[in-house]
């Protein structure tokens, strides 16, 4: 975990505490590392607008760390694409630094709709950054992905891999990590982390917060879980036939609560680094974990057999991809603490809870 210090947010007192705006604070990542910014000392506005969450999450953050804490979090109804909901934010109250979860992140969907893409992620990023620049404040932890690797040609990925995305949603955060540098070549005062997610899983150890996916999840473990859970019959498995040790691909699996911890050790490294300029990181685990053998971990933190429908490949999909994590470590001083075994522990403690999730029954729609 990151070791920059317990109070890194007191600053020293309740008047200098410092304050972090939290896009898409409502969503899956996003509530996790509100959580842990608050129980580290820092004041938290969350700014979301619904569409791929719900309020309950944020209402299940304040339960997490109780009446104390909770006053530290601040919610505001906006979305990122539309400027005056963003003056409503900036209005608000003064930030020292911004963490940016907000956009949309389904392939399947981004083929489908890449003008939505662009829409949401680049228009809603530039507004973002146009707004912060307007309001003074320079420091940025931005929520990239894995997918700028595209097929590498080598793994572990390294942060100067080539990089080349091979879908719209891959596209627009290979476009706007460009933009970024461009935006830090030409406002040296800025301060600008990429953080590059590889396949997040996992959930709070409450089991009161985890990831909640409209409709038929995109992701390996929340449809495992929707099959463990009787709303899914049985679990499509993409590709049996890859030069893997069991024929199915190979991803870095990282628990949610390590990578809230990557955000705070990136935003406590923005603080401490006044010359930063733009530098990207990885987030992962640094080992590379098959389908079969995420699918068998489950079973074994859910006591039962999972059905799985072998399937072809999908179009696009990497054979093996797993980050190094080197530079984060040696950087930020961070590194991931859970194995797959705690990932799906934790995984099915959400599911167990929260069978339908946030919306609590079979009765109310995705």
């Amino acid at each position: 975990m990151a070791n920059g210090g317990a109070d890194a947010g007191n600053g020293g007192g309740e008047g200098t505490r410092r304050s972090v705006l939290v896009t898409g604070g409502a969503g899956f990542i996003g509530t996790h590392t509100a959580l842990q910014l608050l129980e580290k000392g820092y004041d938290v506005t969350a700014v979301d607008n619904f569409h791929n969450s719900v309020p309950e999450a944020l209402e299940r953050v304040r339960h997490i760390v109780g009446p104390a804490l909770s006053t530290r979090l601040h919610f505001i109804l906006g979305d990122l694409t539309i400027k005056e909901d963003l003056e409503k934010v900036f209005a608000a109250k003064r930030y020292d630094a911004v963490i940016h979860f907000a956009g949309l992140k389904a392939v399947g969907e981004s083929v489908a709709h890449p003008e939505m893409y662009n829409r949401n992620n680049i228009v809603g990023t530039v507004n973002l950054y146009d707004a912060m620049k307007e309001h003074g404040c320079n420091k940025l932890v931005f929520s990239s992905s894995a997918t700028v690797y595209g097929q590498p040609e080598k793994v572990p990925c390294v942060e100067d891999s080539a990089l080349k995305a091979l879908n719209p949603y891959g596209r627009t955060k290979l476009y706007l990590e460009e933009m970024l540098r461009d935006y830090q070549h030409a406002n040296p005062e800025g301060r600008t982390i990429l953080l590059r997610y590889f396949n997040p899983i996992g959930a709070h150890e409450s089991g009161e917060i985890g990831e909640d996916p409209r409709g038929i999840p995109n992701n390996l473990l929340p449809y495992i879980q929707q099959v463990a859970v009787g709303r899914l019959p049985v679990l499509n498995v993409y590709g049996h036939d890859y030069r893997t040790r069991d024929g199915t691909a190979v991803r870095d699996y990282i628990h949610v609560v390590d990578l809230a911890s990557g955000h705070i050790a990136a935003l406590e490294k923005l603080f401490a680094t006044p010359d930063i300029g733009c530098v990207a990181y990885n987030l992962g685990t640094g080992r590379g974990t098959t389908v079969l053998e995420m699918v068998h971990a489950f079973e074994k933190a859910y006591g039962k057999k999972i059905p799985i429908k072998m399937c072809p490949r999908r179009p696009g999909d990497s054979e093996e991809v797993y980050a190094s994590t080197e530079k984060a470590e040696r950087e930020l001083g961070w590194r991931a603490q859970y194995g797959v075994e705690e990932m799906c522990r934790d995984q099915w403690k959400w599911a167990a809870k929260n069978p339908y999730g946030y919306r609590g029954s079979a009765d109310k729609k995705d």
